[in-house]
This record gives structure tokens, sequence and C-alpha cells, in this order.
């Protein structure tokens, strides 16, 4: 019991006075600040009140008084009870297992493939016992990748039990809505907390290569150290130049065999070589000169790869000992190329020049080489002319099979257009129903063609009208390759022109006609101008031959007309 020592009296009611001189009745303070520091202090001790020691004070009777909040003005304080269990979804809040696995999909109807491998990734959220299942990606795969089975518990079996972290390890197969994936291995995280909850783990799995994509996967190349040659410098310096040499490819030792020329052709800028025959019109070998295809020929080959048969073989670099340079190209030598041989009787100037810049110890000597005749076949014989059309257009039936227009004089045409020039003639025929049957000759100067007109006679029984269209006539006795035409220097006063079987007798003349060959008389034989003027006589009016004559039907009245019959031709109109 404590003894109040102010009295001497047990502390005790009613053993205690109250100091009646005391004004303040508020608690004492405990804390206070100094310095802007808080710090804690004795409260003072009152009237009637032991003093107290703070060696008589523990620290934690110290903190007692510090934190005692009155119940009467705060209530009294709820403590709530600890917790002895943590929840699932606390513990275990974002941790999650991760295995790695696969599983084969059966492939039906291919011969490439049986069945796929495809990787997934297994998930186990521990919160809640959840799993998920996912397919990594692969670009341009064509197959639907990406989440497999979404997030949920999956059923471990029929009686609606679930699977469980407890219940997955390493090695082991997982049966999930009938699809079998095998657990190959898992990540680090994993393996700690299977370890740490007293689980062992197996030995991890690779996981298998699909054969699909092993089959398809390219080799590795192999690189070759590249030579020392400047390839860039040959290409700017050679490109463009050729080396061409005539040749003969002789293989007259098999049967049926000749010697073909040929043309070799070595092209500088990649020491490639390419052979082209030289065909013959007529010679009746295919249209296809080429005889080797522009490439490098292999002049040695190693020594492994003889033995194996050269027909199988597919020569590539590697197996190459040396390929044929400038060098090896001799002319007046024989030169083996792939199994034939090829003479080289002479090149081209640059050919020449070539090597008397670049290899001047190499000597060209050319050899003359005798040509095989041909023998000359029969001429074309073109059939005699059947009377159809005319002399030009039969002839180019014979010459194609597409026969094209006979090709005109043009300037001739343009510079004799619309100059006729007209003659006056009688039938000359056995039958006496022919005589008295007059006709107009018509000769064309632009196109050479005549056309004949013939006259109208009263009570004769015959029509009159056009005997023959335009048409070039040509002379009796010439031959079709050689054919003569009739041409006004034929036309002379008096002479017989015959016309395909009919015999005409030219009795008269045009006065234009005498003054148009009067112009080019240096190109006519006297005998037709001098029977042209002793028919016509002197002309009282000269005609300009440059100026187109009367056409048509119409016939004019001249003045040096003289004879019936001329004035019967002249002064009526056809």
């Amino acid at each position: 019991m404590s003894i109040n020592t102010g009295h001497g009296l047990p502390f005790l009611p009613g053993n205690t006075f109250r100091d009646v001189t005391k004004s303040a009745h508020h608690r004492p303070q405990t804390l206070s600040y100094k310095n802007g520091y808080a710090l804690p202090h004795r409260p003072k001790v009152g009237i009637g009140q032991a003093p107290l020691l703070s060696s008589e004070l523990t620290q934690s009777e110290i903190n007692q008084f510090s934190s005692q909040t009155s119940a009467l003005t705060y209530g009294t304080p709820h403590y709530s009870p600890a917790l002895d269990v943590i929840p699932a979804h606390v513990a275990y809040d974002k941790k999650v297992l991760r295995f790695y696995g696969y599983f084969q999909q059966e492939v039906l109807h291919s011969p490439q493939e049986g069945y796929r491998v495809r990787p997934v990734v297994l998930y186990y959220y521990l919160e809640d016992d959840s799993m998920c299942i996912i397919e990594p990606v692969v670009e341009n795969s064509g197959i639907p990748q990406g989440k497999l089975i979404k997030r949920q518990r999956l059923p471990k079996n029929d009686r609606g039990d679930h699977y469980h972290w407890k219940d997955l390890n390493v090695g082991m197969d997982l049966v999930v809505y009938g699809t079998v994936y095998r657990v190959t291995h898992c990540d680090s995280y994993t393996q700690d907390f299977m370890e740490s909850e007293g689980l062992v783990l197996n030995d991890p799995e690779p996981t298998p290569v699909d054969p699909y994509i092993q089959r398809r996967t390219q080799a590795g190349r192999s690189y070759i150290t590249p030579s020392v040659f400047d390839r860039l410098h040959q290409f700017l310096t050679m490109d463009r130049k050729v080396l061409r040499f005539f040749a003969l490819w002789d293989h007259t030792d098999s049967l049926y065999g000749e010697a073909r020329p040929v043309t070799i052709q070595y092209y500088l800028v990649d020491d490639s070589v390419e052979i082209r025959e030289v065909h013959e019109p007529n010679s009746g070998r295919d249209p296809f000169p080429v005889l080797l295809r522009r490439q490098r020929l292999p002049k040695n080959i190693k020594p492994a790869c003889k033995p194996f048969p050269s027909c199988v073989l597919e020569v590539s670099p590697q197996e190459v000992h040396q390929y044929y340079s400038p060098k090896d190209f001799q002319v007046g030598e024989t030169l083996q190329l792939m199994g034939r041989r090829f003479l080289l009787y002479d090149c081209d100037e640059f050919t020449k020049t070539y090597y008397q810049k670049n290899h001047p110890d190499l000597e060209l000597k050319p050899k003359p080489v005798v040509k095989k005749t041909t023998e000359l076949h029969d001429r074309h014989e073109v059939p005699p002319y059947n009377g159809f059309g005319s002399l030009e257009d039969s002839l180019q039936n014979c010459l194609s099979l597409i026969p094209e227009p006979p090709k005109k004089d043009l300037m001739k045409m343009l510079e004799n257009d619309h100059k006729v020039l007209r003659y006056a003639a009688r039938m000359d025929s056995q039958n006496p129903q022919d005589e008295g049957r007059l006709f107009i000759f018509s000769y064309f100067l632009s196109s050479d063609m005549i056309s004949i007109f013939e006259k109208s006679t009263r009570n004769s029984g015959i029509i009159s009208g056009q005997f023959l269209e335009k048409t070039r006539i040509p002379k009796p006795g010439c031959t079709v390759d050689k054919p003569e035409f009739y041409g006004p220097a034929d036309f002379a006063i008096g002479d017989t022109v015959e016309v395909f079987r009919h015999r005409f007798v030219l009795t008269d003349a045009d006065p234009y006609v005498l003054n148009y060959l009067e112009s080019i008389s240096d190109q006519l034989p006297s005998r037709t101008l001098n029977s042209l003027r002793q028919r016509l006589g002197v002309a009282d009016q000269e005609v300009d031959p440059h100026t187109d004559p009367p056409s048509g039907k119409d016939i004019s009245v001249h003045s040096c007309c003289h004879g019936d019959t001329q004035r019967a031709l002249f002064n009526s109109a056809v």
C-alpha cells in the first residue's frame, strides 16, 4: 500500500485532502515542442500526491501515459481479432506456374507429312486453380494459333475432379478435352515453387522437331574465299569485246557426217564461249543456229572427278581445274571442244588486232578452205499464158502463193495523165461479114494500155461499142518470160496490128498523135513519122503536144483530115 508521505497517512479514500488553493484542474501535458521537436516531459505533482521518479517508472508505463485515451471522450476502443488463416486470392495473387509442352496433330490425305508437332505453353493460376493453354503464333503458318483453351478449371476425370498444381509434373501426359499434351519442361519460378512444396520434378525433355519443317529447311550455304582477280575491272574494260573465229566442225567419221561451217565467239567480259552454225539457203536444216549456248568451257577437270561418267556429271566450278582462255584458240589448229573437233581456219580483224597486241608470241596461220559448190537446180519454168487477165497478173500467180499486184511507174502516170493517142483502123479478116467494120484505137501514155472501140454501122447487124477494154497488148511471137508490148513506135499508117488473134489495119490517126511523136522523134523510127506525115499532110494549125487531147467519145473535126473513112470517123460522135 502506498503511503501519503505529506501527512503520514495511508493513501486511502478519506485520508487525502483536496488542495483548496488549486485553481487549474486541467490534465497536465506530457508533450511539448522545443526547437521544433516534439519532446515528452513529466507532469507536475499536485498537493497530496507523491512525486514520480524516473527510476520508478518503466518504459512501458511511460508509453502508456502517452497512448491512453479517454474512454469517456472517445468511447471504448474495439480491437479486431488476429487472423490465423490468409485467403488464397491474397496469398497467391499474380502467382502463375508456367509449363512448356506440345501435342501431335494428325494430318490426313497428305503424302508429305503424317502428323504435325505443335508447341504449347500451359499456365496455372494459383489464386483460383484455373489453367489456360496458348500456342505461340508462327508467322505465315496457315494454322489458326494463339489461345487454344481459355482460362478455366480443367476437368481431370469424369467424376468431376479438376487438375491441381500437385497433379502437374515435367515429363507427363496431360489429357484435356481429348487432346494429349506432353509436358516437357518449366521455367525457373515454377521449379522453385514445386520444390518448396516438396514435389520433385522429373528431368526436362526436348521438344521433337516437326518432320515437315525439317524437310523444308534449307541446308547451310558453303562459302568460298573469293579470288584476287578483279572481275569488275574485266567487266569495265572488256564489255562488248568478242573474239570471232571461223571454223569447220569436222564429223566426217560418223555416218552421213560432213564438215559444217561454224562461228566460234569468245566473250572477253566473262571468258564464255558460244558456237553458232552457218546455214546456207535451202540447206534443209532447222533454223536453230546455236550449236552450243554461251557458257564457260572447262579445259581440265580435277583427277578425283574423272572416273565419274561425264554424261551424268554436272561439272561445277569446284570440280574444274582450268577453263579455256584466248591462248587456247590458235588459228590454223584443230581444237577439241566438248568432244567435237573444230578446225579454226580464220578470224576477223578485231581478233587479229587483239592477238597482235596481247599475245604477240602466238602466230596466226589462216588456212584456205575449199567451199562446197552447190548444184544448180533447174530454173522454175513459167507456164504458158492461159489468156485470163493480163500477163503481169497471171505471172504473179506463178511467183507466189498469195499474188501481189504488179508494180506501176508512178512518175510516168503523173506526167502522162489524160494523154491519149487515137488511131482509126479496120478489121482484116477472111470473113466477108467483117468487111466495113471500123474501129478506133486509144493508146494511153500513162499506162501503155490500149482500148478498142467499134463504130456503129447501119444495117450491119453487129452491135457497136467497146470491143476491148484497157489492157496491154503483147506482140505476136513473144514469150511470157520476156513479153513485148505494142507502143507508139509500132503504130505506122498501113501496118497490121494483131490483137489476140484479131488483125487490124491502121488507116488514119489524130493530128495530136503526129505532134506528140514529133516531140520524141529521137525515140521513134522515121518510118512511123513519115507514114503519119504522108497520111495527114501539112497541118494548117499545130496542136501543142503538152495539151490534153479530146477524150471520151467526142472526136472533133480537123481541116487536115482527108478521105471518106476519116470523115466518117471523126465527123460524128462515137
